[in-house]
């Protein structure tokens, strides 16, 4: 059968669920056991993977061939904390930075409704084949039937509304997307609204401060994880103090969504993870972009500028912003751009020796951005977290094994069983590369092409 190379298929994006292809010659690299097949070909036949083989082949047995010699094929990568609810942009946290003097926060929402789509492109044009949003409002479940029933999407896992210590008026339009809950009482009412919904997660926004200690929420927390457990729903947490992810670890919670970012963590606490089967999200990026955004020393990757929104990063410029207009906070860090590059320092040398500690020690670390916060693009902000990862001590392949195996665990359910690997049955969800990002991580941008649910997606077709 003749062999068609992958550049033949840059006319645009080719249907495949009603044939046969196998995709010959490419490099398998597989995180999740940590195999690499030289020469490999692997059959997709539908939206499934059929097999995955070395060595000569029955040409009649492998369909429509496509040649890969010389690339190399991983499953599709997954950002396991992202928020569609937030843009990046400038106006999207005004409880953090409010800008509604500018750009009235509604028009914010509305903007992002409207853009759901093109999110949903960046995300595969990265080679994101699935991502979770980790909380937003109850149209959050809305987005994620949207992203089902569109090719050119991820596939979606959703939690619902935040279950919060403290409130934030400023983001609530009616539908908002953090909640404070007072009591246990209201926190099992307010799962079981959840439930109806089918959420692939609850989310506990742990805040902490002199206002709100560690144990005042901890009743709170504990009937959360009780209610969500008996609707068999996990529970992940926003808990970025030491004895805050403590305490939520030891009253159920299955999932960290931050990094510990106050003190080094001890053997105790790794211990407990490790026992507890959690899985940690580092969330790296995110700790740098705020500082970064509002103090105008944004570091913005060249994938992010090339993949990014271009509205939402032209929107990061606060120069472009009268002065008297900037909120305070965004005054400050203008004032002192040295002050907000050493709080980020800071912050990076407690949580880069954590996660290195947490992957030595074997807890299972899923990598995630938490993308759509202001300066956090959505989709190429994955390969920023790559760099981070890569600074704390992670060897290529762990990073790897974070962005699919590890990432496909905290996905979970029947979607999660069968994403972030590369084997029989597994969705044909791929990202073909051209060159191997085992020997450097920055590769692992180097899209060549994506294929999402057995749809072969030419990299430089999917976006405008």
């Amino acid at each position: 059968m003749k062999m068609i190379t992958l550049l033949s298929l840059l006319c645009g994006v080719i249907t495949l669920q009603a044939e046969k292809i196998s995709l010959v010659g490419a490099t398998v690299i597989n995180p999740a056991d940590g195999k690499v097949l030289p020469n490999a070909t692997v059959v997709i036949n539908g939206d499934k993977i059929e097999r995955v083989s070395i060595g000569k082949q029955d040409a009649t047995a492998l369909g429509k061939e496509i040649d890969c010699a010389d690339k190399f094929i991983l499953p599709g990568y997954i950002d396991t904390h992202i928020h569609f609810f937030q843009s990046a942009d400038l106006f999207t946290r005004p409880d953090g930075a409010d800008f509604n003097n500018v750009r009235p926060y509604k028009d914010e929402v509305a903007w992002i409704k409207s853009h759901l789509d093109d999110v949903f492109a960046r995300y595969i044009r990265c080679g994101i084949t699935s991502v979770v949003d980790v909380g937003g409002p109850f149209w959050n479940f809305e987005v994620r039937k949207d992203a089902n029933s569109t090719a050119k999407a991820p596939r979606v896992a959703v939690a619902g509304p935040l279950i919060s210590s403290v409130s934030r008026e400023k983001l609530d339009l009616g539908d908002p997307p953090i909640v404070k809950i007072d009591n246990p009482d209201q926190a099992r009412e307010f799962v079981r609204r959840l439930a109806a919904q089918n959420p692939d997660l609850v989310k506990i926004w742990y805040i902490v401060d002199k206002d709100h200690p560690v144990d005042a929420f901890r009743p709170t927390v504990r009937a959360t994880v009780e209610e969500s457990h008996a609707h068999k729903i996990r529970v992940a947490v926003h808990a970025t103090e030491l004895e805050t992810a403590r305490a939520a670890v030891e009253e159920g919670a299955d999932i960290l969504v931050h990094s510990v970012v106050d003190k080094l963590v001890d053997d105790a606490f790794v211990k407990l993870l490790k026992d507890r089967h959690i899985i940690l999200c580092p969330t790296l990026v995110v700790f740098e972009r705020y500082g970064r955004t509002f103090s105008h020393q944004l570091n913005l990757t060249p994938e992010e500028q090339k993949w990014g929104n271009p509205e939402v990063i032209a929107s990061l410029d606060v120069t472009k912003i009268p002065q008297d207009k900037l909120p305070e906070r965004v005054k400050s860090a203008l004032a002192d751009p040295k002050a907000a590059l050493d709080r980020i320092n800071k912050t990076y040398e407690v949580a880069l020796p954590n996660l290195k500690k947490l992957e030595d020690a074997g807890v299972t670390i899923a990598a995630g951005t938490d993308a759509g916060n202001i300066g956090t693009i959505h989709g190429p902000a994955l390969f920023r977290e790559f760099q981070l990862m890569k600074q704390a001590g992670l060897a290529n392949m762990q990073i790897l094994q974070c962005a699919t195996a590890n990432a496909a665990k905290l996905f979970g359910g029947e979607t999660g069983a069968h994403v972030g690997r590369i084997d029989n049955g597994c969705f044909a969800d791929l990202v073909i590369l051209k060159s191997n990002p085992v020997d450097d991580i920055a590769r692992a941008s180097d899209i060549d092409t994506v294929i999402k649910n057995g749809v072969i997606y030419p990299a430089d077709s999917i976006l405008p």
